[in-house]
């Protein structure tokens, strides 16, 4: 990692930049399903809830913040537990310089201190790409070690066109029975937390 390149725990007041970055997803393109713009306080509120149990990263380069990931509940009953659905944006304009990669591995790096089993990712396709849903996503969970197991087509509906929508999936760690109890976030010890977050 670039001695510039610094990758911290997101804080609540970071909402006015992330929904910057955000927006160009929801106004721009199919990437999101997410069709009309959350206020910054919605967008601080989002933030601060996930932080509760899920990690929620950003990377910066000096003062500016340049993407940004998280976990959330892949299903919120309790016997899903050890399952989570990621999210990932960067700017625009850095895509494909490794910056997501970066983000990735301290996602899985803090999940598996989490006891979590098994990353998801949920992504609008289509199979020929267009300007508004290159297959950026695809190609870049592939390469992390993803494989998609579902294809619904036809299910999201935005810009007066239709996608299909995919679920991908990585074992970070083998279940075991009876699971190791997942552990939240905020529970998380902070010296685990940044040995992770300080390892290149």
């Amino acid at each position: 990692m670039s001695s510039t390149i610094q990758i911290s725990i997101a804080k609540p007041e970071d909402a006015l930049e992330l929904l910057h970055i955000y927006t160009y997803y929801i106004l721009h393109t199919a990437i999101t399903c997410e069709c009309h713009l959350p206020s910054v306080e919605d967008f601080y509120t989002r933030i601060q809830q996930t932080l509760v149990a899920y990690p929620y990263l950003i990377i910066k380069q000096k003062d500016e913040i340049l993407g940004f990931a998280y976990t959330s509940p892949f299903n919120k009953r309790e016997a899903c537990q050890w399952a989570v659905e990621t999210s990932i944006y960067l700017k625009p304009n850095l895509q494909q310089r490794g910056l997501g990669t970066l983000l990735y591995e301290k996602i899985e790096q803090i999940s598996r201190a989490q006891n979590i089993t098994y990353l998801n990712a949920c992504l609008t396709y289509t199979d020929q790409e267009d300007k508004r849903l290159p297959k950026t996503s695809y190609y870049f969970h592939l390469h992390r070690g993803f494989k998609q197991v579902a294809h619904f087509h036809d299910h999201a509906y935005k810009f007066h066109d239709w996608y299909d929508i995919i679920w991908m999936e990585k074992m970070i760690a083998t279940p075991t029975t009876p699971p190791t109890p997942f552990i939240p976030f905020n529970k998380l010890d902070p010296t685990v937390i940044d040995a992770i977050l300080m390892s290149k």
